[in-house]
């Protein structure tokens, strides 16, 4: 599926090949993203890739935490001018990469207004608002490009996914 924000999905290394990660499945199932593998970015080539192409880049995390950040909300951004960046591990692990990498830090954060249903079943979120990458980068987009119907199938299949895994116990070997 082809979407106006271009997305940037930052995944650490432990999750690559992680029968229950998400990632991969968002990067294959959305033609405008790119994953970049790895825990720290030198900096300057992620400022480079921040700053690619005229873009705005935001980050896709909760606004609390240590880093003061500043906030914005979907109605402000512009698809076509957004590259919205995902950190992809679990919540330990994307607080390490965005501690690790300053140019992270100093991203606005996107503000999500709803969260949807939760259809990560078959991984423990430690609170009840949080999301795998795959839910929270839909939910973003459908914010922002108001495409909600066309994101379902990749939700239903995310969803379906989960069921298979859930029936059989465990997560097939990648």
């Amino acid at each position: 599926m082809a979407t106006d924000t271009e997305i940037l999905i930052l995944q650490h290394p432990l999750e690559t090949g992680h029968p229950k990660g998400s990632a991969q499945l968002l990067h294959l199932s959305l033609a405008n993203s790119r994953r970049w593998v790895g825990e720290t970015y030198p900096a300057a080539e992620l400022a480079a890739r921040l700053a690619a192409g005229g873009r705005r880049s935001v980050l896709l995390y909760p606004a609390d935490g240590p880093y003061p950040c500043s906030t914005v909300s979907a109605a402000q951004l512009q698809p076509r001018q957004t590259r919205l960046v995902v950190l992809d591990g679990t919540w330990r692990k994307t607080r390490k990469q965005l501690h690790l990498n300053p140019p992270l830090q100093q991203l606005p954060r996107l503000v999500l207004t709803t969260l949807g249903e939760a259809r990560y079943s078959i991984r423990k979120a430690q609170r009840p608002q949080q999301r795998s990458t795959l839910e929270a980068t839909c939910q973003a987009l459908a914010e922002m490009e108001h495409c909600k119907a066309r994101l379902a199938p990749i939700l239903n299949g995310f969803a379906a996914l989960n069921r298979r895994f859930a029936a059989h116990g465990k997560a097939p070997a990648p």
